[in-house]
């Protein structure tokens, strides 16, 4: 291939990685919030938990591309461009989070609860003190499912104008080049490697405190 064309692809490789993080860690950090508050409330009120458990499930069984196109003609939140790719990424990567929240916390040990109350400690107290820090590594587990999938559901963002790796991918389907194929797949492969390997990490160290 010509120098010049391997420095183009070169700067469309890390234009894009950068788009595909941005798409990443903004829905990721948004279904966090969501996610850990919504099973937080849910370990406190049976309903809630068990409509919001349907309908991260409901979220989770649309194809990834028909969760996408559902939210390009609604109105504020959709139409073309990372808006829309990042509301779709954010409820598709619920599910784990809120499930991994309400499985983490639901499972503590009865006795230390009833401790802690004798003690005289306030649903806050309890829920801070001992519920968050014994049911952290379950939820981190959830992240990190949430943000692996996040990484390789990213790359059909750029079929509504979202950026990211997946502009390489599908411009090298387009033109049967192989080359700009694994420009952008081997990159993402890399990264949700890496988170992988990052989150794992911080889910095994907090396991152990």
């Amino acid at each position: 291939m010509d120098p010049v064309v391997w420095r183009s692809l070169a700067a469309d490789i890390v234009s894009l990685t950068g788009e595909h993080l941005v798409l990443v860690a903004v829905s990721s950090i948004i279904a966090i919030c969501i996610g850990v508050g919504i099973g937080i409330a849910g370990t406190r009120h049976r309903r809630l938990r068990n409509v919001s458990i349907t309908v991260a499930n409901v979220l989770q069984t649309i194809p990834s591309l028909a969760l996408f196109g559902f939210l390009l003609p609604i109105p504020v939140i959709g139409g073309i461009g990372q808006r829309t790719a990042i509301i779709s990424l954010v409820l598709y990567s619920l599910l784990p989070i809120l499930r991994n929240t309400i499985v983490g916390i639901t499972t503590v040990d009865p006795a230390l609860r009833e401790a802690s109350t004798a003690m005289g400690m306030t649903d806050r107290q309890l829920l801070t003190l001992v519920e968050l820090p014994l049911a952290a590594p379950t939820i981190l587990a959830g992240i990190r499912i949430a943000v692996v999938t996040n990484i390789g559901t990213a790359v059909i963002a750029a079929v509504i104008g979202g950026g990211g790796l997946g502009v390489l991918i599908f411009r090298g389907v387009a033109s049967v080049d192989t080359t700009q194929i694994l420009a952008g797949a081997v990159p993402a492969a890399v990264l949700a490697l890496l988170a992988d390997g990052t989150l794992g990490y911080l889910e095994r160290r907090i396991g152990r405190l």
